[in-house]
């Protein structure tokens, strides 16, 4: 069932949007070589908790930690540790979340540490492509299944390949809501968008078609080919004036200051 946000609604999810908009940029300037996922995740659950807000992930499904830091071929889903010490040229994807006030806020971004390789590169401008492409494709009327083929459609041009695996979702009350948004997919199914919808596309792409393998940590999903892996996620309110990026294209802001 898919749950329509009134508007007092969509002033809370619009303020935790924003708090965690702010709190993936201060954890983005920390990136670097040397720099341990694990203090990632320390700082992340320190800036949530000041804020007023608690994690959203940790202790979800078992999950145990705030952040999920996932390296190189790690897709999503990566534990932070204190033994992984990020390296120059790495790949890093930051998926974060919080609660306050009821609601919930969820985003995502990847991130170069120091000078990415052209591959690595390319893979990231094709991620974000495909994000902006599903949004663009937000609006009262459509179908939840024409974001799905906007992104598979995008990442094809560039000669990736979307994780038909995991999902994006709707988001609220709970973290995950209906409806489900596959990164593949032709147009014109599932559910119709409508005013109060709020959405959190998430195109994962990467280099190989091979399945996902989940590690024996038995969260940390993996590129089958040991390929790149790139992961953006915004939350997109559906409105009478087309979509409202209520975490602020955070992906696009941070690849702006580090350009």
């Amino acid at each position: 069932m898919i749950a329509l946000k009134t508007e007092r609604e969509l002033e809370v999810l619009a303020e935790n949007a924003r708090i965690l908009r702010e709190i993936l940029r201060e954890l983005a300037d920390h990136v670097g070589p040397g720099v341990t996922t694990g203090e990632l995740d320390r700082r992340a659950e320190r800036l949530i908790r000041l804020a007023g807000a608690i994690p959203a992930f940790k202790g979800y499904q078992g999950y145990p930690a705030t952040l999920c830091t996932s390296v190189n071929e790690e897709i999503v889903h990566g534990i932070p540790s204190d033994k992984r010490v990020l390296e120059e040229g790495d790949l890093l994807s930051l998926d974060l979340g919080l609660w306050r006030g009821g609601y919930y806020a969820d985003a995502a971004v990847t991130l170069a540490v120091g000078r990415l390789r052209p591959d690595a590169q390319k893979l990231v401008e094709a991620t974000r492509a495909a994000l902006r492409a599903a949004i663009e494709a937000v609006k009262i009327g459509a179908h939840v299944s024409d974001l799905s083929y906007a992104i598979e459609s995008s990442a094809r041009t560039f000669g990736f390949y979307p994780v038909r695996e995991f999902v994006g979702h709707g988001i609220g009350r709970s973290l995950h809501e209906d409806p489900q948004i596959p990164n593949f997919g032709p147009p014109g199914f599932g559910a119709v968008l409508r005013e109060g919808m709020i959405l959190c596309p998430e195109p994962m792409l990467k280099g190989d078609p091979l399945p996902v393998r989940i590690l024996s940590d038995g969260w940390t999903a993996v590129t089958g080919g040991a390929t790149l892996a790139a992961h953006f996620e915004e939350m997109v309110a559906v409105t009478a004036d087309g979509p409202w990026v209520l975490t602020g294209w955070i992906g696009e802001e941070i690849w702006g200051k580090r350009s």
